[in-house]
């Protein structure tokens, strides 16, 4: 994560929940093309809840008729009952077992439906080095998208179904608690009150006193699951540093800082954990309590009309499962509040993703935003890169290079020099149209016909032919011309593991990697290639050997390096120097270069000597 201060277009949303996010994603899924057969399981959600319904309340009928069978001794009618029981209990299974199936088949078709769009506008335009760059409430996007999709749409769709099943069940059974109950006759100060279907309105009574004191109780736990969730992505990814720099961290004896930062990042996971469970346990002595009188309360409600006499056995024990749904139907919200608050916190996540997304977008798209104005020519256009007028400023608004004026026409080979800080690498991501916060404009070719190689080239899990061609496809190019590229490169060694499937970053050493970087130039044959430190890990020799190769093997491409060895001047006409100034670096622009035949010869002897590994 940058330690940089977010720009304002990234900070301008506050990153609050907005449950309205899940509904507006359920909405555009339904309505999307590519929705699948979602709009199909749904209708088949909705008809197996009200199957279940259907069955629990011939269940209702059914537990009067069984008990008043036991009451009266009747022993046919108590087989008869085993047998309609058994036909319940087998609809009620299959109504229960392919509700969750299609309930979880809609989870999953949601999640990769919205796993997709997240994916799709993260890896978009450099967005995913934009967002690690300047928008500090959008950290982890990658837990955001494994994690938080996957919570936000199961307990989404287990709600809905939820509520569906909840209110299902309390228009279906109001009624018959309602009949059942009857009236009940007190004295309230002197006057006689007659209440009608006295059991629902102690049901609805029952249910409101446990949902407002759920709520009053677990009201923090929202905040504090958000807490939780952040400290735990920041310490995956504490782990994944250590991993991925391992090697660094053991050759400077790193282990013990190490060890201090991941003891920091997991105390803030146990606090957080701490106050989470300090709010679980609150909330806990609750609903214990609530539903351990809930199991007694029905029938103690309904006990004085028994023993009067107006109810039989099977009666009481009818009231109180209808009872018993009526109320779990109302305590919904009490059972459920749990998850709602984990759910709601990962709901907040993602629309702060989303917003960061957006902000960037708009920044891109909104003319009237100070950014860096790219402009892609035509493919049938001449082609040039042009810096006119260029500004570029870090997020905070600091200005690194100002009022740069370039051209750089096809076939050139320019080198950009300057001391550390004065934003080399910077107008390299510019130029790639990955920095877009500063003023001016570039000019670029078609996007297609450049290529850019930082100093640690990027090697993407798999073969060994797929990490050579990325971002083409292997099939894309002969076999001979792959063996041929690794060959000229200095990694014929490499030639009989095309079809190798290994973790090439750890491989390969740095030095490898770069040259793996100009064998894909060699293979892809770009018009105009882009460098950056690109030979940093090779020493001068070999470095020397990379560029004659790059130089005689595409004659016509235009190259344009950032780097600090002398040695490099000899390979390009012209040289760019970036100067510190008050106000931001500028061009100090070189006279061409006039090859001397020393260097000619120098060229010479290294395109003619054999390449060290």
């Amino acid at each position: 994560m940058s330690d940089q201060p977010a720009s304002p277009a990234l900070a301008g949303r506050p990153a609050t929940p907005d449950m309205r996010g899940a509904w507006r994603w359920l909405r555009e899924w339904l309505t999307a093309k590519d929705r699948g057969n979602a709009r199909l399981l749904i209708l088949g959600v909705v008809a197996l809840t009200i199957a279940q319904v259907i069955v629990q309340m011939r269940f209702n009928t059914w537990n009067r008729d069984f008990f008043n069978a036991l009451d009266k001794r009747d022993s046919g009618a108590f087989r008869q009952q085993i047998m309609v029981f058994l036909m319940l209990a087998a609809a009620s299974m299959a109504a229960a077992v392919y509700q969750l199936y299609l309930k979880q088949l809609l989870q999953l078709g949601w999640r990769e439906w919205l796993t997709r769009r997240f994916s799709e506008g993260w890896l978009h335009d450099g967005r995913q080095y934009q967002l690690e760059a300047g928008a500090a409430e959008a950290d982890n996007p990658d837990q955001r998208i494994a994690e938080d999709v996957r919570v936000a749409t199961e307990l989404a769709i287990e709600f809905t179904v939820g509520l569906l099943i909840s209110a299902s069940m309390l228009v279906a059974f109001v009624g018959i608690l309602w009949s059942l109950s009857g009236p009940l006759d007190i004295v309230l100060a002197g006057y006689n009150v007659h209440v009608a279907g006295y059991m629902v309105w102690a049901a609805v009574l029952y249910a409101c006193i446990g949902s407002g004191l759920t709520w009053l109780v677990g009201r923090p736990m929202v905040g504090l699951n958000v807490r939780r969730t952040t400290a735990e992505a920041d310490f995956r990814f504490g782990l994944t540093r250590a991993r991925e720099g391992g090697e660094s961290i053991a050759l400077i004896r790193g282990e013990a800082d190490e060890r201090r930062g991941l003891t920091l990042l997991f105390g803030e996971v146990r606090d957080a954990v701490r106050n989470l469970m300090r709010s679980q346990r609150n909330l806990m002595w609750l609903t214990s309590a609530y539903g351990t009188l809930a199991m007694i309360f029905p029938t103690v409600v309904a006990a004085p009309a028994y023993f009067a006499g107006a109810m039989t056995l099977g009666g009481l024990m009818q009231v109180g499962a209808a009872f018993g749904q009526v109320q779990a139907a109302l305590n919904w919200f009490v059972d459920s509040f749990p998850r709602i608050a984990e759910w709601r916190s990962a709901v907040s996540r993602l629309v702060a993703f989303q917003d960061a997304l957006d902000d960037l977008e708009a920044v891109a798209t909104d003319p009237t935003q100070p950014t860096i104005v790219m402009e892609e020519l035509a493919a049938d256009a001449p082609h040039r890169l042009e810096l006119d007028a260029l500004e570029i400023a870090f997020i905070d608004g600091t200005t690194v290079i100002a009022d740069a004026f370039a051209v750089i026409e096809p076939g050139e080979r320019v080198l950009i020099k300057g001391e550390s800080g004065t934003g080399k690498s910077t107008l390299f991501r510019a130029i790639g149209g990955l920095w877009p916060w500063g003023g001016g404009r570039i000019v670029t070719p078609p996007r297609t016909d450049m290529a850019f190689l930082p100093q640690r080239p990027y090697l993407p899990l798999g073969t060994l032919a797929g990490t050579l061609c990325y971002p083409a496809s292997p099939d894309d190019f002969e076999p001979q011309a792959k063996v041929d590229a690794l060959t000229q490169v200095g990694l014929g060694h490499l030639t009989e593991r095309l079809a190798e499937d290994q973790r090439w970053d750890r491989v390969l050493s740095l030095g490898e990697q770069q040259r793996l970087a100009f064998a894909r130039l060699l293979l892809q044959k770009p018009a105009w290639i882009f460098l950056d430190e690109a030979t940093a890990a090779l020493d001068e020799p070999n470095q020397d050997a990379m560029m004659t190769l790059l130089t005689e093997a595409l004659p016509n491409s235009a190259i344009v390096s950032i780097g600090h060895r002398p040695g490099l001047e000899a390979f390009h006409t012209r040289t760019l120097t970036l100067e510190k100034r008050e106000g931001g670096a500028r061009f100090r622009r070189a006279a061409p270069r006039v090859v001397s035949d020393r260097t000619k010869r120098r060229r010479a002897r290294v395109a003619t000597a054999s390449l060290s590994v």
